[in-house]
């Protein structure tokens, strides 16, 4: 596997913590819901010296992904040759007195916690503490503090589409429609509400999840993580939906990015108050046409040449499959990603600068849509 470095002043320390809740959960009758969180801080690169980097993978999530989404990992091997390692690591000092800006990430359906800990690595080493949320049964498998391990709910794929036929039909339709962002809002928002109840509905519990995991980093972490910038959103697939909800639904939420992902959600008459960024690749454009409408901020879609859904993971990094993630170069998308991340988080959480240089290249098409409305 080859890992991009992190470019940053900091190097990035890592911690982990479990959030025992109160709600119901859904998905296991009878039992609380329990989120799982992987934190990421900048660290002084001095004060890791001699220390060991941490694990990228546990043997279950390798398992997990197995079982979820078919992807073979050979773990065994990548542990013996001493390659399952991040660029960061477990417990590495804090800086003392030194608080940094929030960025919330939140992981696709399926997927799993760390699935993009190159960014978030990336931007820890830029100075801004990174809280990776993780789902219970909406991952491929969640792994709590106490040991436990919640692999994905099968039921939850077979249940994408209700009913599946149908809902696949509509879903391919979508992609060959035409007209404005608006008219395929619109065709999106019909086929969600008609086929895709449930995934509407994780959506919902994935905010309340991440705010779950934002007042325990309030509680616990406070020394850490400088609230007064507000909290940036980011995250991929169903993730990045949940970041467009967060942008809507709770004013702390000064920003956000979607990597990628259909804007499933209760977003029916709901403005954006918020700057946000699209990330899109060409096949999905269509079902993310949301973003770009009723909005009081500037709005940013960036359509990536060359890429499928997964290559905005690590995946793109992990395994040279370009069915699914894509032929643009790893390194190119990885830079790309950081970097308009980067610009944006520096913009309207840091204040660095007054706008966003959000400029495109071969890689990628940058289009801004001005406020529509007031």
């Amino acid at each position: 596997m080859k890992r991009p470095l992190p470019t940053g002043a900091y190097a990035v320390g890592t911690t982990t913590f479990t959030v025992y809740t109160d709600r119901d959960e859904l998905r296991a009758p009878g039992t609380k819901r329990s989120v799982p969180v992987r934190v990421y801080y900048p660290v002084q690169k001095g004060s890791v010296a001699g220390m060991d980097r941490a694990h990228y993978m546990s043997r279950n999530v390798a398992e997990g992904l197995r079982k979820a989404i078919h992807v073979p990992i050979p773990y065994d091997k990548r542990e013996a040759a001493g390659d399952n390692v991040s660029e960061c690591y477990t417990d590495a000092p804090r800086i003392e007195g030194a608080a940094f800006p929030l960025v919330v990430f939140n992981h696709g359906l399926s997927s799993y916690r760390e699935s993009n800990s190159f960014l978030c690595i990336e931007l820890a080493s830029q100075g801004y503490v990174i809280l990776a949320v993780g789902h219970p049964y909406d991952a491929c498998c969640a792994e709590l503090n106490d040991g436990t391990c919640i692999f994905f709910d099968s039921e939850l794929s077979k249940k994408q589409y209700d009913p599946l036929l149908g809902g696949m039909i509509q879903a391919i339709r979508l992609t060959h429609s035409k007209g404005d962002d608006r008219e395929l809002a619109q065709q999106f928002d019909q086929l969600q509400q008609r086929y895709c109840k449930l995934i509407v509905s994780r959506v919902l519990t994935w905010e309340q999840d991440t705010l779950d995991a934002v007042r325990y980093a309030r509680e616990q972490y406070g020394d850490l993580i400088d609230f007064s910038c507000g909290i940036a959103a980011t995250g991929h697939s169903l993730g990045g939906a949940t970041a467009y909800a967060l942008c809507l639904d709770h004013p702390e939420f000064v920003c956000g990015v979607n990597l990628d992902g259909a804007l499933f959600g209760e977003t029916q008459g709901k403005i954006l108050h918020a700057p946000f960024l699209q990330v899109s690749c060409q096949a999905n454009v269509k079902a993310e046409t949301r973003a770009f409408i009723d909005h009081t901020q500037p709005v940013y879609g960036a359509v990536f040449q060359g890429m499928q859904h997964l290559g905005f993971t690590d995946m793109k990094h992990m395994m040279h499959m370009p069915l699914l993630t894509g032929k643009l170069d790893a390194n190119v998308l990885h830079e790309t990603v950081c970097k308009l991340h980067l610009e944006f988080f520096d913009t309207y959480v840091k204040k660095a600068k007054a706008r966003p240089e959000m400029a495109g290249s071969e890689a990628v098409t940058i289009t801004e849509y001005a406020p529509d409305m007031k």
